[in-house]
């Protein structure tokens, strides 16, 4: 088959196939579009569940959000690698070491991408991934709480989009650096910018996941310096293997959307983790320093703890060879998928107008046979026609990303175009397609990734929405559109406003966790080392400067709930357990003049806020989140005195007269 035209598409040549091909892709007002009975298709009503659970990137704020599909309703937001003041994530003394790194403290993050755990390819509800982008680090979010439990920071990443992508067992986490960077020693980073070729790396990391969930950096691959995107695992028949989208093949270093785009293609990069394997078991791979945090959150004392760690495994897929292929593909691409088959892998550049779509059995052939049309970086490019299952002809303009119905079917979306393109995998034939409003990114088809796809609904995860929703100044929301893939023809049923920005995510049935979700922490396996697990056991202790307050909180007060003897000065750390054994009973902590933020205490747990009085007077304190009709009446005093005062330590509860 003779190459595609698409390699030497232009952003001019680009816009111009757009506006030929489509000149009326894009309604003129949101009016055009017909819904039907689109709202009764949507309509959860009350008392009843939403089919889906769709865990959705929050892109720059961060963090997770929950939503309910078809219902499009926000349902949770999960702080991962942001602090939360509405929870006290990252505020409060137990959580802030899940948001350390080697850098220090780091509050905030870009959460790109979610993964959810699967067993033998398909949803297994267990567990949550997440990236962040800035510092770069992978979440762990356990989905019978919806808490982050584990975040691993990764070294020798310049930037951690491309990630995290996992295996069809879970056997890996796997997180490639978007910004290459020299690494090594203090002397090899130590480098001029100008040298970007000769000295700047691209590492994949391989994280590994035991059965508890547990993460370690079991090994790291050193890559050429190209920019990685996206990846998927294969699955089925290419388990075993990996497929990146790179691009920047030029090495470039400055004004990348120039001096990126001088050649006529970009890779994607075919990976064999299973050789990366038997490499580590023959004990070829070395040791090499790197500095990183390991942080992980125990649910029985409620508090974080954080290991900074001093080594990583690497291996060097030049010299060890036999682990790392390149297929030529569109330039710049974004999105790399795998089919429910693990035998197609399509990837396309974000200004083409094809979608070339790949074999996995021919690539397997090409690479026995030594198909080869030259090398990338010391490393074998297959020859593109001889892994080429086939072409997608006009499908649109800026196809992004892929996910697939298990019905045989592909829907692509185009950022250009604006709009979701539906075709078939065998016969690359376009069936349908429906525009977008506007602008869309990924999109998210429930069990879209896995080898078992629910081909019921498709999310399109769009950057703007000019026009869709009342205006709320210089900048609007992000939104998402449902659409009902069940038929022939593809139909938009909502539209609705997304927290952040949504980049990725993935949706698995409600029924698969619903179920088991845990209501309330027992108390008795409360481990917390300044929990009070009943009254009798609160009262407030002085060691020199510090003063704890082993605090409880019940419907509808705190224990004790009058303090005296406090001085200017003192660090106060109020532990505060509640002491509730019911579902959705949490209670709030919140202090006049605290600079952290209030706490969030679960049923059965134990959380800590420390406060630093600075103004003499009485302070009160009291609960932020609705727990009783007496909820108002949940407060109390603390009393603050002069440094130099001689007030006598107290507490008490339910005092009404002077002692």
């Amino acid at each position: 088959m003779k190459k595609s035209s698409f390699f030497q598409l232009g952003t001019a040549v680009a816009a111009a196939v757009v506006i030929g091909l489509f000149p009326g892709c894009k309604p003129k007002a949101p009016g055009q579009v017909g819904v039907g009975d689109a709202a009764t298709k949507t309509y959860v009503a009350p008392g009843q569940y939403d089919e889906f659970y769709n865990i959705v990137s929050g892109g720059f704020n961060g963090q997770m959000s929950v939503v309910g599909l078809p219902s499009g309703r926000v349902f949770r937001i999960v702080p991962v690698f942001s602090v939360n003041p509405e929870s006290g994530y990252g505020y409060s003394e137990e959580s802030k070491a899940m948001l350390n790194t080697s850098f220090g403290f780091v509050p905030w993050d870009d959460l790109h991408h979610i993964a959810l755990s699967t067993t033998k390819g398909e949803h297994d509800g267990r567990w949550a991934f997440g990236n962040a982008n800035n510092t770069p680090r992978v979440a762990r979010v356990d989905l019978t709480t919806f808490e982050t439990t584990e975040i691993i920071e990764l070294p020798n990443s310049g930037g951690n989009h491309s990630s995290p992508f996992i295996t069809e067992n879970s056997e890996y986490v796997v997180a490639s650096s978007r910004f290459s960077v020299p690494i090594g020693t203090d002397a090899q980073r130590d480098v001029p910018i100008n040298t970007y070729k000769e000295n700047f790396k691209g590492t994949v990391s391989f994280i590994s996941v035991d059965t508890e969930g547990g993460m370690k950096l079991a090994f790291q691959l050193v890559a050429p310096p190209v920019n990685f995107d996206l990846a998927r695992s294969g699955k089925g028949k290419s388990h075993g293997w990996f497929f990146f989208s790179c691009y920047n093949t030029e090495a470039a270093y400055s004004l990348l959307e120039v001096n990126a785009s001088q050649k006529d293609k970009d890779y994607i990069m075919a990976l064999n983790w299973k050789k990366a394997e038997e490499y580590i078991k023959e004990g070829k791979g070395t040791m090499t320093k790197a500095r990183y945090a390991h942080n992980k959150m125990d649910h029985h004392s409620f508090t974080a703890t954080s290991t900074i760690l001093e080594e990583v495994l690497q291996l060097d897929p030049s010299v060890l060879k036999d682990i790392i292929y390149f297929i030529p593909c569109p330039k710049s691409p974004h999105g790399c998928d795998v089919d429910p088959s693990g035998e197609y892998i399509v990837g396309s550049g974000k200004l083409a107008a094809q979608i070339p779509v790949f074999s996995f059995t021919k690539l397997m052939k090409a690479i026995e046979d030594k198909d080869f049309e030259g090398d990338y970086a010391g490393h074998p490019v297959v020859r593109y026609e001889s892994a080429l299952h086939g072409i997608v002809e006009k499908p649109g303009l800026g196809p992004l990303h892929t996910e697939f119905d298990g019905k045989g079917n592909a829907y692509t979306s185009m950022f250009v175009s604006s709009e979701v393109v539906k075709w078939d995998i065998a016969t690359l034939q376009v069936l349908d397609r429906i525009p977008t409003y506007y602008s869309v990114g990924h999109i998210c088809i429930p069990g879209g990734p896995t080898a078992k796809p629910h081909g019921k609904y498709l999310i399109a995860y769009n950057k703007i929405t000019k026009d869709r929703y009342l205006p709320t100044g210089p900048e609007l929301c992000h939104a998402a559109q449902l659409y009902d893939i069940s038929g022939d023809k593809m139909k938009l049923l909502l539209d609705f406003p997304t927290i952040g920005e949504p980049h990725y995510a993935e949706a698995l049935p409600a029924s698969l966790i619903k179920d088991k979700q845990v209501t309330f922490y027992k108390l008795e396996e409360n481990t917390h080392p300044y929990a009070a697990k009943g009254e009798g056991e609160a009262k407030v202790v002085r060691k020199g400067k510090e003063i704890h307050v082993y605090m409880t909180s019940i419907r509808s007060h705190f224990s004790p709930d009058n303090i005296e003897g406090v001085k200017i000065g003192d660090e106060v750390y109020f532990h505060v357990t509640n002491l509730e054994q019911d579902w959705d009973v949490p209670h709030g902590f919140a202090i006049r003049g605290a600079k952290t933020a209030e706490t969030l205490i679960m049923p059965g747990a134990t959380q800590t806020l420390k406060w630093v009085p600075e103004r003499v007077g009485v302070v009160p304190f009291y609960c932020t989140d609705f727990c009783s009709a007496l909820h108002q009446e949940m407060q109390g005093y603390i009393r603050i005195s002069p440094a130099n005062s001689n007030v006598e330590l107290k507490y008490s509860l339910g005092e009404t007269s002077p002692q």
